[in-house]
């Protein structure tokens, strides 16, 4: 494995950065399950603020603002085991305008935020079936609950990602439909 040098992006970014590929596949790996988070899906080291919602809440809309690179992308889809139509359709653009994009080319604002999104949906989801790869099993497998859809097909919407988020918790909650 390669040594876990970080990639510093820039000091403004609440002194988060972007850890190498290598990493980040061995903290998917390893760290799969209620042990992952949302920044590291994204391939983000960042220290939360546990003490104060808020506060974590107010550095994620920076994020959200400024733009996350195109590389916490590729992290994502990655670790979600997204194909490049499936991110660019969920992301609403072409594979052939993300394939342009460089690692450090920053995503606008709504397409960092609809990455944000899915970063937080597939951590609550590791953490309700206790395994990332479980997860991902579900999300391409038809559910009956949702109209005997696969819940990957709602991801392209907020109001899909949060419909899946809510059928997360009646699972995590032994609700089911």
């Amino acid at each position: 494995m390669k040594s876990r040098k970080h990639i510093y992006d820039d000091e403004e970014e609440n002194n988060a950065f972007i850890l190498q590929e290598a990493a980040v596949a061995y903290y998917t790996a390893a760290g799969a399950g209620s042990k992952t988070n949302p920044f590291e899906i994204l391939g983000i080291k960042r220290e939360p603020d546990d003490r104060d919602e808020s506060k974590n809440t107010l550095s994620v809309i920076s994020y959200i603002r400024k733009g996350l690179p195109k590389k916490a992308l590729d992290h994502l889809a990655e670790t979600a085991g997204f194909t490049g139509a499936e991110i660019a359709s969920i992301v609403h653009t072409s594979e052939r305008t993300l394939r342009r994009y460089t690692p450090g080319q920053k995503l606008n604002a709504e397409q960092t935020e609809r990455i944000i999104e899915l970063a937080f949906l597939y951590s609550k989801g590791a953490a309700v079936f206790e395994d990332l790869e479980q997860f991902k099993i579900w999300m391409d497998s038809p559910i009956g609950a949702l109209g005997d859809q696969k819940p990957k097909t709602f991801l392209d919407t907020s109001m899909g990602i949060q419909f899946i988020t809510e059928e997360l918790g009646r699972i995590e909650h032994g609700i089911f439909a």
